[in-house]
Protein backbone atom coordinates (compact mmCIF):
# COMPACT_ATOMS: atom_id res chain seq x y z
CA UNK A 1 0.00 0.00 0.00
CA UNK A 2 1.26 3.39 -1.07
CA UNK A 3 1.14 6.09 1.94
CA UNK A 4 0.49 9.29 1.67
CA UNK A 5 2.39 11.83 3.62
CA UNK A 6 -0.21 14.41 4.49
CA UNK A 7 0.79 17.50 6.64
CA UNK A 8 -0.62 18.02 10.28
CA UNK A 9 -2.61 21.45 9.64
CA UNK A 10 -1.30 23.97 12.50
CA UNK A 11 -4.79 25.06 13.97
CA UNK A 12 -7.82 21.75 14.12
CA UNK A 13 -10.86 22.77 15.52
CA UNK A 14 -14.01 20.23 16.22
CA UNK A 15 -17.25 22.36 16.13
CA UNK A 16 -20.88 20.95 17.08
CA UNK A 17 -23.61 21.16 14.66
CA UNK A 18 -24.11 25.22 16.12
CA UNK A 19 -20.43 25.99 15.77
CA UNK A 20 -19.35 25.92 19.18
CA UNK A 21 -15.68 24.34 19.92
CA UNK A 22 -15.79 21.38 21.57
CA UNK A 23 -11.79 19.92 20.71
CA UNK A 24 -8.84 21.57 19.99
CA UNK A 25 -5.63 20.47 18.69
CA UNK A 26 -2.85 22.59 17.33
CA UNK A 27 0.47 21.57 15.83
CA UNK A 28 3.68 22.11 16.83
CA UNK A 29 4.46 25.20 14.66
CA UNK A 30 2.19 27.40 16.72
CA UNK A 31 3.40 27.06 20.67
CA UNK A 32 0.58 28.21 22.40
CA UNK A 33 -0.80 27.00 26.17
CA UNK A 34 -4.11 27.68 27.43
CA UNK A 35 -6.25 26.83 24.42
CA UNK A 36 -8.69 24.77 26.38
CA UNK A 37 -10.33 28.02 27.57
CA UNK A 38 -11.97 27.68 24.16
CA UNK A 39 -14.11 24.45 24.78
CA UNK A 40 -17.34 25.25 25.52
CA UNK A 41 -17.03 28.57 23.40
CA UNK A 42 -18.14 29.53 20.01
CA UNK A 43 -16.01 29.64 17.61
CA UNK A 44 -16.97 33.02 16.22
CA UNK A 45 -16.79 34.82 19.67
CA UNK A 46 -12.57 33.79 19.07
CA UNK A 47 -11.58 35.70 16.49
CA UNK A 48 -11.80 39.35 15.35
CA UNK A 49 -14.69 41.00 14.94
CA UNK A 50 -14.39 41.59 11.34
CA UNK A 51 -13.78 37.27 11.09
CA UNK A 52 -16.94 36.68 13.18
CA UNK A 53 -19.03 37.26 9.51
CA UNK A 54 -16.50 34.64 8.09
CA UNK A 55 -16.86 31.98 10.33
CA UNK A 56 -20.67 32.50 10.43
CA UNK A 57 -20.81 32.24 6.53
CA UNK A 58 -18.38 28.81 6.45
CA UNK A 59 -20.07 27.25 9.50
CA UNK A 60 -23.73 27.88 7.17
CA UNK A 61 -21.74 26.82 3.89
CA UNK A 62 -20.39 23.35 5.50
CA UNK A 63 -23.53 22.40 6.75
CA UNK A 64 -25.42 22.77 3.29
CA UNK A 65 -22.75 21.68 0.91
CA UNK A 66 -20.72 19.46 3.34
CA UNK A 67 -17.66 21.74 2.66
CA UNK A 68 -16.72 25.27 2.44
CA UNK A 69 -14.55 27.41 0.89
CA UNK A 70 -10.75 28.71 2.37
CA UNK A 71 -11.15 31.87 3.89
CA UNK A 72 -8.88 34.17 6.12
CA UNK A 73 -9.41 35.43 9.83
CA UNK A 74 -6.97 36.49 12.73
CA UNK A 75 -7.38 34.11 15.37
CA UNK A 76 -7.44 35.88 18.75
CA UNK A 77 -5.72 32.87 21.42
CA UNK A 78 -6.23 33.15 24.96
CA UNK A 79 -2.45 34.56 25.67
CA UNK A 80 -3.63 37.27 23.31
CA UNK A 81 -1.71 36.27 20.31
CA UNK A 82 -3.61 37.29 17.08
CA UNK A 83 -2.30 34.90 13.80
CA UNK A 84 -4.09 35.23 10.59
CA UNK A 85 -4.80 31.93 9.81
CA UNK A 86 -6.83 30.23 6.67
CA UNK A 87 -9.67 28.18 7.32
CA UNK A 88 -12.04 25.86 5.50
CA UNK A 89 -14.81 23.38 7.30
CA UNK A 90 -15.57 20.02 6.84
CA UNK A 91 -18.99 18.64 7.94
CA UNK A 92 -18.63 15.27 9.45
CA UNK A 93 -20.42 11.87 7.95
CA UNK A 94 -19.94 9.51 10.76
CA UNK A 95 -20.73 12.07 13.60
CA UNK A 96 -22.66 15.55 13.54
CA UNK A 97 -19.85 17.79 13.80
CA UNK A 98 -18.18 19.84 11.89
CA UNK A 99 -14.16 19.83 11.61
CA UNK A 100 -12.64 23.27 11.13
CA UNK A 101 -9.12 23.15 9.52
CA UNK A 102 -6.47 25.94 9.68
CA UNK A 103 -3.12 26.65 7.77
CA UNK A 104 -0.93 29.82 9.45
CA UNK A 105 -0.40 32.58 7.00
CA UNK A 106 1.89 34.03 9.17
CA UNK A 107 4.91 33.61 7.22
CA UNK A 108 3.33 34.50 3.71
CA UNK A 109 2.48 38.05 5.63
CA UNK A 110 5.94 38.27 6.93
CA UNK A 111 6.93 37.60 3.34
CA UNK A 112 5.21 40.14 2.12
CA UNK A 113 6.92 42.47 4.16
CA UNK A 114 10.02 41.67 3.48
CA UNK A 115 9.16 41.97 -0.08
CA UNK A 116 8.02 45.34 0.03
CA UNK A 117 11.11 46.42 2.30
CA UNK A 118 13.71 44.60 -0.73
CA UNK A 119 11.62 47.00 -3.12
CA UNK A 120 12.30 50.09 -0.97
CA UNK A 121 15.81 49.55 -0.63
CA UNK A 122 16.16 48.87 -4.62
CA UNK A 123 14.36 51.92 -5.38
CA UNK A 124 16.76 53.50 -3.02
CA UNK A 125 19.71 52.03 -4.39
CA UNK A 126 18.66 52.94 -7.65
CA UNK A 127 18.38 56.75 -7.20
CA UNK A 128 21.77 56.59 -5.29
CA UNK A 129 23.48 55.12 -8.34
CA UNK A 130 22.12 58.03 -10.59
CA UNK A 131 22.97 60.45 -8.54
CA UNK A 132 26.45 59.25 -8.60
CA UNK A 133 26.21 58.86 -12.39
CA UNK A 134 24.85 62.25 -12.86
CA UNK A 135 27.78 63.90 -10.76
CA UNK A 136 30.13 61.93 -12.48
CA UNK A 137 29.24 63.05 -16.12
CA UNK A 138 28.89 66.70 -15.07
CA UNK A 139 32.62 66.29 -13.44
CA UNK A 140 33.97 64.54 -16.81
CA UNK A 141 32.42 66.94 -19.35
CA UNK A 142 32.97 70.37 -17.58
CA UNK A 143 37.01 69.04 -16.79
CA UNK A 144 39.61 71.72 -18.47
CA UNK A 145 41.81 68.75 -18.04
CA UNK A 146 41.38 66.30 -21.34
CA UNK A 147 40.05 62.72 -19.97
CA UNK A 148 39.66 59.57 -21.88
CA UNK A 149 38.61 55.89 -21.19
CA UNK A 150 40.26 53.30 -23.31
CA UNK A 151 39.51 49.84 -23.46
CA UNK A 152 42.26 48.02 -22.43
CA UNK A 153 41.68 44.62 -24.83
CA UNK A 154 42.18 46.93 -28.09
CA UNK A 155 42.85 50.45 -26.95
CA UNK A 156 39.74 51.91 -28.46
CA UNK A 157 38.27 55.06 -27.16
CA UNK A 158 35.31 54.62 -25.03
CA UNK A 159 34.63 58.10 -23.94
CA UNK A 160 36.36 61.15 -23.91
CA UNK A 161 35.67 64.91 -22.73
CA UNK A 162 35.21 68.02 -24.86
CA UNK A 163 38.82 69.61 -23.37
CA UNK A 164 40.30 66.08 -25.04
CA UNK A 165 38.79 66.21 -28.31
CA UNK A 166 40.36 69.86 -28.90
CA UNK A 167 43.79 67.88 -27.57
CA UNK A 168 43.84 65.35 -30.30
CA UNK A 169 42.24 68.14 -33.06
CA UNK A 170 39.15 65.69 -33.84
CA UNK A 171 36.43 66.37 -36.02
CA UNK A 172 33.03 67.21 -34.65
CA UNK A 173 30.96 69.42 -32.31
CA UNK A 174 30.84 66.32 -29.64
CA UNK A 175 33.03 63.78 -27.50
CA UNK A 176 31.08 61.13 -28.80
CA UNK A 177 32.78 61.82 -32.43
CA UNK A 178 36.00 60.24 -31.06
CA UNK A 179 34.11 57.36 -29.42
CA UNK A 180 35.23 54.19 -31.36
CA UNK A 181 38.13 55.19 -32.53
CA UNK A 182 41.52 53.47 -32.49
CA UNK A 183 43.61 55.92 -29.83
CA UNK A 184 47.13 54.70 -31.89
CA UNK A 185 45.77 56.74 -34.44
CA UNK A 186 46.49 59.68 -32.67
CA UNK A 187 49.54 59.24 -31.67
CA UNK A 188 52.87 59.48 -33.63
CA UNK A 189 54.47 55.61 -35.25
CA UNK A 190 57.43 56.45 -32.92
CA UNK A 191 55.74 57.18 -29.88
CA UNK A 192 53.33 53.88 -29.94
CA UNK A 193 56.12 52.12 -28.84
CA UNK A 194 56.59 53.86 -25.54
CA UNK A 195 52.43 54.67 -25.08
CA UNK A 196 52.46 50.63 -24.88
CA UNK A 197 55.13 49.91 -22.55
CA UNK A 198 53.71 52.79 -20.24
CA UNK A 199 49.90 51.24 -20.35
CA UNK A 200 51.93 47.71 -19.54
CA UNK A 201 53.44 48.83 -16.92
CA UNK A 202 50.23 50.15 -15.88
CA UNK A 203 48.91 46.51 -16.06
CA UNK A 204 51.33 45.07 -14.54
CA UNK A 205 51.72 47.35 -11.34
CA UNK A 206 49.25 49.73 -11.13
CA UNK A 207 51.10 52.50 -11.64
CA UNK A 208 53.71 54.01 -14.11
CA UNK A 209 54.96 57.64 -14.60
CA UNK A 210 54.27 59.77 -17.01
CA UNK A 211 55.24 60.32 -20.68
CA UNK A 212 55.56 63.24 -23.04
CA UNK A 213 53.73 62.37 -26.26
CA UNK A 214 52.52 65.06 -29.08
CA UNK A 215 48.85 64.96 -30.26
CA UNK A 216 46.84 67.24 -33.02
CA UNK A 217 48.17 68.79 -36.17
CA UNK A 218 50.48 71.04 -34.30
CA UNK A 219 51.81 68.32 -32.17
CA UNK A 220 51.22 69.86 -28.78
CA UNK A 221 53.44 68.19 -26.19
CA UNK A 222 51.26 66.52 -23.62
CA UNK A 223 52.15 64.93 -20.78
CA UNK A 224 50.22 61.47 -20.62
CA UNK A 225 48.78 59.72 -17.31
CA UNK A 226 46.91 56.86 -16.97
CA UNK A 227 45.41 54.26 -14.22
CA UNK A 228 43.69 50.73 -14.65
CA UNK A 229 39.63 50.70 -13.79
CA UNK A 230 37.80 47.44 -13.63
CA UNK A 231 34.62 47.71 -16.01
CA UNK A 232 32.23 45.06 -17.23
CA UNK A 233 33.04 43.42 -20.04
CA UNK A 234 36.66 44.29 -19.30
CA UNK A 235 39.08 46.76 -17.63
CA UNK A 236 39.88 50.28 -19.34
CA UNK A 237 42.48 52.54 -18.47
CA UNK A 238 41.44 56.36 -17.34
CA UNK A 239 43.82 58.66 -19.59
CA UNK A 240 44.85 62.25 -18.92
CA UNK A 241 46.29 64.56 -21.24
CA UNK A 242 48.19 67.44 -19.56
CA UNK A 243 49.83 70.03 -21.85
CA UNK A 244 52.94 71.00 -21.12
CA UNK A 245 54.19 74.64 -20.41
CA UNK A 246 50.41 76.13 -20.17
CA UNK A 247 46.69 75.09 -19.68
CA UNK A 248 44.80 73.52 -22.81
CA UNK A 249 42.56 76.29 -23.87
CA UNK A 250 38.60 75.23 -24.02
CA UNK A 251 37.28 75.12 -27.08
CA UNK A 252 35.95 78.93 -27.76
CA UNK A 253 32.11 79.32 -27.50
CA UNK A 254 30.83 81.88 -30.13
CA UNK A 255 29.16 84.67 -28.55
CA UNK A 256 25.34 83.87 -30.16
CA UNK A 257 24.47 80.50 -30.61
CA UNK A 258 21.15 79.71 -33.30
CA UNK A 259 18.22 78.50 -32.25
CA UNK A 260 19.27 75.11 -33.29
CA UNK A 261 22.20 74.76 -31.45
CA UNK A 262 19.84 75.99 -28.05
CA UNK A 263 17.82 73.29 -28.99
CA UNK A 264 20.46 70.88 -29.20
CA UNK A 265 21.85 71.58 -25.97
CA UNK A 266 18.17 71.93 -24.31
CA UNK A 267 18.07 69.00 -21.56
CA UNK A 268 14.56 68.32 -22.30
CA UNK A 269 13.76 66.56 -25.44
CA UNK A 270 12.41 68.06 -28.33
CA UNK A 271 10.91 66.73 -32.09
CA UNK A 272 9.65 68.37 -34.44
CA UNK A 273 6.57 65.57 -36.45
CA UNK A 274 4.21 66.30 -39.11
CA UNK A 275 0.33 65.26 -38.50
CA UNK A 276 0.78 61.80 -38.81
CA UNK A 277 3.19 61.96 -36.06
CA UNK A 278 6.35 60.92 -38.01
CA UNK A 279 9.47 62.26 -36.58
CA UNK A 280 11.29 65.04 -38.63
CA UNK A 281 14.06 66.58 -36.19
CA UNK A 282 15.23 65.75 -32.99
CA UNK A 283 17.67 66.79 -30.40
CA UNK A 284 20.22 65.09 -28.31
CA UNK A 285 18.49 65.08 -25.19
CA UNK A 286 15.80 62.60 -26.93
CA UNK A 287 18.42 60.33 -28.43
CA UNK A 288 19.05 59.70 -24.25
CA UNK A 289 15.72 59.06 -23.76
CA UNK A 290 14.83 56.76 -26.60
CA UNK A 291 18.06 54.92 -25.90
CA UNK A 292 19.25 55.59 -29.53
CA UNK A 293 22.95 56.50 -30.83
CA UNK A 294 21.88 58.30 -34.20
CA UNK A 295 19.62 60.76 -35.34
CA UNK A 296 19.37 59.12 -38.61
CA UNK A 297 17.39 56.20 -36.35
CA UNK A 298 14.73 58.10 -35.14
CA UNK A 299 14.01 60.12 -38.22
CA UNK A 300 11.33 59.26 -40.49
CA UNK A 301 9.83 57.11 -37.10
CA UNK A 302 6.76 57.57 -35.71
CA UNK A 303 6.74 59.36 -32.20
CA UNK A 304 4.00 56.61 -31.27
CA UNK A 305 6.64 54.02 -31.65
CA UNK A 306 8.48 54.83 -27.80
CA UNK A 307 5.34 55.96 -25.93
CA UNK A 308 3.51 53.93 -23.21
CA UNK A 309 1.25 52.54 -25.81
CA UNK A 310 1.90 52.85 -29.11
CA UNK A 311 -0.39 54.53 -31.09
CA UNK A 312 -3.05 55.68 -28.16
CA UNK A 313 -0.86 58.18 -26.55
CA UNK A 314 0.20 59.75 -30.22
CA UNK A 315 -3.28 59.80 -31.25
CA UNK A 316 -4.69 61.57 -28.33
CA UNK A 317 -1.88 64.42 -28.34
CA UNK A 318 -2.60 64.67 -32.04
CA UNK A 319 -6.16 65.32 -31.53
CA UNK A 320 -5.76 67.91 -28.81
CA UNK A 321 -3.08 69.59 -30.85
CA UNK A 322 -5.64 69.91 -33.59
CA UNK A 323 -8.24 70.88 -31.62
CA UNK A 324 -6.54 73.28 -29.01
CA UNK A 325 -3.49 73.80 -31.21
CA UNK A 326 -1.06 73.15 -27.97
CA UNK A 327 -0.86 70.63 -25.18
CA UNK A 328 0.63 71.38 -22.04
CA UNK A 329 1.41 68.48 -18.68
CA UNK A 330 0.52 65.60 -21.11
CA UNK A 331 1.66 62.83 -19.02
CA UNK A 332 3.15 59.02 -20.44
CA UNK A 333 6.03 56.71 -20.46
CA UNK A 334 8.63 56.79 -22.84
CA UNK A 335 10.50 53.20 -23.36
CA UNK A 336 13.52 53.18 -24.42
CA UNK A 337 15.21 50.95 -27.04
CA UNK A 338 17.49 49.35 -24.35
CA UNK A 339 14.51 48.65 -21.97
CA UNK A 340 14.83 51.83 -19.96
CA UNK A 341 11.09 53.42 -18.91
CA UNK A 342 11.06 56.70 -17.88
CA UNK A 343 8.37 59.18 -17.20
CA UNK A 344 7.86 62.38 -18.98
CA UNK A 345 5.66 65.42 -19.45
CA UNK A 346 4.46 66.38 -22.73
CA UNK A 347 4.02 70.11 -23.88
CA UNK A 348 3.34 70.58 -27.46
CA UNK A 349 2.18 72.81 -30.03
CA UNK A 350 1.38 73.21 -34.12
CA UNK A 351 2.34 75.91 -36.22
CA UNK A 352 -0.93 76.82 -37.37
CA UNK A 353 0.17 76.85 -41.01
CA UNK A 354 -1.88 74.77 -43.30
CA UNK A 355 1.23 74.87 -45.70
CA UNK A 356 3.66 73.58 -43.39
CA UNK A 357 1.41 71.64 -40.50
CA UNK A 358 4.14 70.69 -38.08
CA UNK A 359 3.84 70.00 -34.50
CA UNK A 360 6.94 70.66 -32.08
CA UNK A 361 6.89 68.41 -28.96
CA UNK A 362 8.95 68.80 -25.94
CA UNK A 363 9.63 65.71 -23.48
CA UNK A 364 10.74 66.41 -19.84
CA UNK A 365 11.71 63.10 -17.57
CA UNK A 366 9.72 63.35 -14.97
CA UNK A 367 11.04 60.12 -13.18
CA UNK A 368 11.95 61.71 -9.67
CA UNK A 369 9.52 64.66 -9.76
CA UNK A 370 6.56 63.98 -6.81
CA UNK A 371 2.57 63.41 -8.37
CA UNK A 372 0.34 65.82 -7.93
CA UNK A 373 -1.10 65.71 -4.28
CA UNK A 374 -4.50 65.87 -5.16
CA UNK A 375 -4.45 62.70 -7.69
CA UNK A 376 -1.91 61.30 -5.93
CA UNK A 377 -3.81 61.90 -1.87
CA UNK A 378 -6.77 60.59 -3.80
CA UNK A 379 -5.32 56.71 -4.61
CA UNK A 380 -3.81 56.96 -1.69
CA UNK A 381 -6.82 57.97 0.56
CA UNK A 382 -8.78 54.90 -1.78
CA UNK A 383 -6.03 52.27 -0.56
CA UNK A 384 -5.88 53.33 2.81
CA UNK A 385 -8.73 50.89 3.92
CA UNK A 386 -7.67 48.38 2.01
CA UNK A 387 -4.04 48.20 3.58
CA UNK A 388 -5.58 47.85 7.22
CA UNK A 389 -7.04 44.75 5.65
CA UNK A 390 -4.50 42.94 5.89
CA UNK A 391 -4.49 39.71 8.04
CA UNK A 392 -8.11 40.00 8.31
CA UNK A 393 -9.33 39.39 4.86
CA UNK A 394 -7.61 36.70 2.22
CA UNK A 395 -4.73 37.63 0.09
CA UNK A 396 -7.16 36.90 -2.59
CA UNK A 397 -10.28 39.14 -1.77
CA UNK A 398 -7.24 41.72 -0.81
CA UNK A 399 -5.73 41.84 -4.73
CA UNK A 400 -8.99 41.89 -6.54
CA UNK A 401 -10.46 45.11 -4.13
CA UNK A 402 -7.19 46.70 -4.93
CA UNK A 403 -7.63 45.92 -8.63
CA UNK A 404 -10.69 47.34 -8.69
CA UNK A 405 -9.86 50.40 -6.67
CA UNK A 406 -6.81 51.42 -9.02
CA UNK A 407 -9.07 50.60 -12.12
CA UNK A 408 -11.85 53.34 -10.93
CA UNK A 409 -8.66 55.64 -10.35
CA UNK A 410 -7.35 55.55 -13.76
CA UNK A 411 -10.47 55.05 -16.08
CA UNK A 412 -11.50 58.67 -14.50
CA UNK A 413 -7.76 59.88 -15.17
CA UNK A 414 -7.84 58.69 -18.79
CA UNK A 415 -11.34 60.36 -18.83
CA UNK A 416 -9.91 63.64 -17.14
CA UNK A 417 -6.75 63.57 -19.42
CA UNK A 418 -8.91 62.61 -22.81
CA UNK A 419 -11.07 65.57 -21.98
CA UNK A 420 -14.09 63.49 -20.88
CA UNK A 421 -13.84 62.19 -24.86
CA UNK A 422 -14.50 58.45 -23.93
CA UNK A 423 -13.32 57.06 -27.76
CA UNK A 424 -9.94 59.06 -26.65
CA UNK A 425 -10.16 57.43 -23.35
CA UNK A 426 -10.63 53.83 -25.02
CA UNK A 427 -7.45 54.44 -26.98
CA UNK A 428 -5.81 55.69 -24.06
CA UNK A 429 -6.64 52.76 -21.92
CA UNK A 430 -5.74 49.92 -24.67
CA UNK A 431 -9.78 48.65 -24.06
CA UNK A 432 -12.87 49.02 -26.81
CA UNK A 433 -15.35 51.56 -26.52
CA UNK A 434 -17.72 48.86 -24.88
CA UNK A 435 -15.45 47.65 -22.52
CA UNK A 436 -14.88 51.18 -21.56
CA UNK A 437 -18.71 51.27 -20.90
CA UNK A 438 -18.72 48.39 -18.65
CA UNK A 439 -16.43 49.78 -16.12
CA UNK A 440 -17.77 52.94 -16.48
CA UNK A 441 -21.20 51.91 -14.83
CA UNK A 442 -19.43 49.13 -12.81
CA UNK A 443 -17.78 51.77 -11.19
CA UNK A 444 -21.00 54.19 -11.66
CA UNK A 445 -18.56 56.48 -13.55
CA UNK A 446 -21.09 56.96 -16.41
CA UNK A 447 -23.09 59.85 -15.23
CA UNK A 448 -19.66 61.70 -14.49
CA UNK A 449 -19.85 65.07 -16.30
CA UNK A 450 -16.97 65.27 -18.88
CA UNK A 451 -13.88 67.79 -18.26
CA UNK A 452 -13.78 70.00 -21.14
CA UNK A 453 -14.91 67.28 -23.77
CA UNK A 454 -17.86 65.06 -25.43
CA UNK A 455 -18.73 62.07 -24.37
CA UNK A 456 -18.42 60.08 -27.64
Amino acid sequence: MTSLNISQPDVTLLLDMNGVIREVTLSDAISEKGVEAWLGRPWVDTVTEVGGEKVRRMVEDALKTGVSAFRQVTQRFPSGRELPIEYTTVLLGGRPGLLAIGKNLQAVAELQSRLIAAQQTMERDYWKLRDVETRYRLLFHTSTEAVLLLRASNLRIIEANPAAVQALGAVGPRPDSVAGRDFLADVLPEERDLLQAMLLRVREQGKAPGIVMHFGQARKACLVRASLMTSDPGPIFLVQLSPVGAPLAMPVQADRLSVEDLIERMPDGFVVINQEGVIRRTNQAFLDLVEVGAKGLVVGERLGRWLWRPGADLTVLLANVHRQRFVRLFSTTIHGELGASTEVEISAAGTGDPSNPHIGVILRDVARRLPPAEDANRLISALGPLTEQIGKTSLRKLVRDTINVVERHYVRAALDLAGGNRTAAAELLGLSRQSLYAKLNRYDLGDDPPAGGSKS
